[in-house]
């Protein structure tokens, strides 16, 4: 979609259309309602989500390696698939949440998304999905520290 002219009138309407644009990152009802079979058949949710559980495996592996890096805070989630870190912009002079995704995506051939992505309003964010193979997420994190290690904007 491309608009032009004066945009100023357009404003909510360009602010509906960003968001709108954005919610296709985020989980969707109906898909949600089929997550059960999509993860391995007939399962109950506590299969997943108690400990010994998948999920709740795959969540702790990556809330413990992420608290774990200097400079990234994190809050362990409750509900959700992802994940989303906090970064120490002093410490690693970041500015431009974007630019610190695709930095990372370009070195480590890593994706994340940043977190004004999700309408987060510093550029002190950055949102991972923990649905993969511990093995894969184990990875993905020290990848991560390595990369923070000497990274500055």
């Amino acid at each position: 979609m491309c608009l032009s002219g004066d945009k100023s009138k357009a404003r909510g309407y360009i602010e509906g259309l960003n968001m709108l644009s954005s919610m296709r990152l985020c989980s969707n009802v109906p898909g949600q309602s089929i997550i059960q079979s999509a993860m391995g058949g007939i399962q109950s949710a506590d299969e997943l989500l108690l400990p010994g559980g998948r999920v709740y495996e795959q969540r702790e592996c990556i809330y413990n390696a992420l608290k774990a890096i200097p400079g990234v805070s994190v809050v362990k989630p409750k509900a959700a698939f992802y994940i989303f870190p906090k970064l120490d912009i002093e410490k690693f002079n970041i500015h431009d949440d974007e630019q610190f995704a695709l930095d990372f995506l370009k070195k480590k051939k890593i994706l994340v998304t940043h977190g004004r992505g999700f309408h987060w309003s510093e550029p002190d964010h950055f949102r991972l999905v923990y649905l993969a193979e511990r093995e894969q997420l184990e990875f993905a994190c020290q990848e991560l520290a390595d990369f923070l290690e000497t990274y500055h904007q």
